[in-house]
């Protein structure tokens, strides 16, 4: 695992975070660019890109 993959996975998970309940087209372009950053860090070391849309996890 890569001090910068870690790096850009967690920069790109506050991004997501901060974003992803915005209903403006700017907040969710905001958390679909946090969520192709983390992805970018996660493929970096060598785990598989989180493919559902920014928050989905959270949904119950």
């Amino acid at each position: 695992m890569s001090i910068e993959g870690k790096a850009k996975e967690a920069a790109g998970y506050v991004k997501e975070e901060l974003n992803e309940h915005g209903k403006s087209p700017e907040a969710q372009k905001k958390a679909q660019e946090g969520r192709d950053l983390r992805n970018e860090g996660r493929l970096e070391d060598g785990k598989a890109p989180k493919t559902s849309k920014p928050g989905a996890e959270k949904s119950e």
